[in-house]
């Protein structure tokens, strides 16, 4: 009789189970329309969390690809993932920092990734994303999860359903951000080409020396854009070493704007902010101009390109 009842109680349990199993399978959770894009909620097992040992579980990473953005004939997709600072989500940067809205202006044809790390928390791990080609781990399962067909039918012409891989990407960070910008310069297993540090150079010197000096035959860039404080401190400390290592770091002063030209042909570069240390991504709309700037060359962008000697 006991056999039996328990046996009952294993039956009873399963449905729950399963449930449960299911709801933590990787999968597209939510979808957002807007003039301007689509921005995909995912559940990703490649997310930074849940992560053994990390005291956070949140699964959430933040895809938003432009109405404008059409895949290539490579058909590799060109990333941008932005890694959010200390005390905030991923959803509140992704928002206030108007990161989509950034992209969008800088009319280039890539994507847009914001996973969540720790969840109102002063702490920069991003648990699975500081390990060996964590980064690489989880941009493939954002493309398979954003090519599948709930996304694609979402999509329309901006669709990733025929997406042959990650192409170039680059690393944005505030504040906290910083460290697993780090991690992926240095085991991120992705074409990294740029970083870009927003109010962020709280440590890593070397690490992003190392960045900025490497690749000979593809070209590394790394901008800073500093308000006061350590970053702006690190700054001039990294801008030293770089000029000790034959190169020309572009250092903006109270009385010089770089110049387009200057925020394109750089290779490090440190910018002086007029913006807060909370406004610093947004304010100045200094990720617009360093995505403007950038490798991935946008087909809209002659216009702001032609004006090469105007202070950014």
């Amino acid at each position: 009789m006991q056999t039996l009842v328990a046996a009952a109680g294993i039956l009873a349990l399963a449905p729950l189970a399963e449930a449960a199993e299911e709801a933590s399978k990787p999968a597209v959770t939510a979808i957002q329309h807007a003039p301007n894009g689509t921005t995909l909620t995912l559940r990703a097992k490649h997310a930074p969390y849940p992560h053994a040992g990390g005291a956070y579980d949140d699964p959430t990473v933040f895809v938003f690809v432009p109405a404008s953005y059409r895949l290539p004939s490579s058909k590799r997709v060109d990333v941008v993932v932005h890694y959010h600072g200390h005390n905030t989500t991923a959803a509140k940067a992704l928002g206030t920092h108007a990161l989509r809205e950034q992209l969008v202006e800088s009319k280039q044809n890539a994507i847009l990734v914001v996973p969540q790390g720790p969840v109102l928390a002063a702490d920069g791990d991003f648990g699975k994303l500081m390990a060996k080609r964590g980064v690489a781990r989880l941009l493939a399962e954002v493309l398979k999860l954003a090519a599948g067909a709930k996304a694609s039918k979402e999509l329309g012409d901006a669709t990733l359903a025929k997406a042959d891989g990650v192409g170039r990407v680059i690393a944005s960070a505030h504040s906290g951000g910083y460290r697993a910008a780090a991690a992926a310069v240095q085991r991120g297993g992705v074409d990294l080409r740029e970083v870009y540090l927003f109010d962020a150079l709280y440590g890593e010197v070397a690490t992003f020396a190392d960045f900025a000096s490497a690749g000979s035959d593809v070209k590394h860039k790394l901008v800073s854009y500093a308000v006061a404080g350590v970053p702006l401190a690190n700054g001039a400390k990294l801008a030293s070493i770089l000029e000790a290592r034959g190169l020309e770091p572009i250092v903006e002063k109270a009385d010089r704007r770089v110049s387009r030209e200057e925020l394109v042909r750089g290779r490090a570069l440190f910018l002086l902010g007029k913006a807060t240390h909370a406004t610093a991504t947004y304010e100045e709309r200094a990720l617009r101009d360093c995505m403007l700037a950038s490798c991935f060359v946008g087909s809209g962008t002659k216009a702001w390109h032609a004006k090469k000697h105007e202070r950014r």
